[in-house]
């Protein structure tokens, strides 16, 4: 068997899909994440920048002006 996730963007999905499971008797469990939806992507976006290459590194033995030349 498998283990599908899936990441509702409002209550309404969520409603959907857990109605959807039901219907088919297919057990499912849920975790409450207490974070802001909209913090959560831009986490997941930044954590693709990093992985991309695209970020700076600042030296902290210089000035954040000195960094950013």
């Amino acid at each position: 068997m498998e283990t599908v996730i899936m990441h509702p963007e409002s209550k309404e999905q969520l409603t959907a899909l857990k109605a959807f499971a039901k219907a088919l008797k297919v057990k499912f469990e849920t975790e409450r994440s207490d974070y802001n939806a909209e913090f959560v992507a831009k986490i997941a976006e930044s954590e693709k920048q990093i992985k991309e290459g695209n970020f700076t590194t600042l030296d902290p033995g210089k000035s954040i002006w000195e960094n950013l030349k």
